[in-house]
């Protein structure tokens, strides 16, 4: 299965930056994390980091051809699943197979962040 996710422009490749940060971008970071850590294909375009991939996907640059609003958009082989936000855990859990618990965070639990010091 190939999961792509075509977001609206955001200050980062991520969104996961600036003052505060959008929970909702983190946990669909969370969850992009945990698939591909299971052998998902998955990947997330930024339209202001990567405008390229939304030029060169002939169906998602038919769905934005009348707005942006349908992004968040989410294709899974192909072929689109989702407009206009992302995939709950629910929707997630029922698409892979996997268990809802894999997506969802403990209670307590702190989110994890990797730092690359890489020059």
């Amino acid at each position: 299965m190939k999961l792509e996710v075509f977001e609206p422009a955001m200050c980062c490749p991520t969104g996961l930056c600036g003052p505060s940060i959008d929970p909702e971008l983190t946990r669909v970071a969370t969850i992009h994390y945990v698939l591909q850590q299971r052998g998902f294909d998955v990947s997330r375009y930024n339209l202001a980091s990567e405008p390229n991939r939304f030029v060169q996907n002939t169906i998602v640059q038919a769905e934005i051809m009348n707005g942006l609003d349908v992004l968040p958009m989410t294709l899974v082989n192909g072929k689109v699943v989702k407009r206009g936000a992302y995939l709950t855990n629910e929707e997630m859990a029922e698409l892979t197979g996997l268990p809802i618990a894999a997506f969802a965070k403990q209670d307590g639990e702190k989110p994890k962040v990797r730092i690359s010091l890489k020059k």
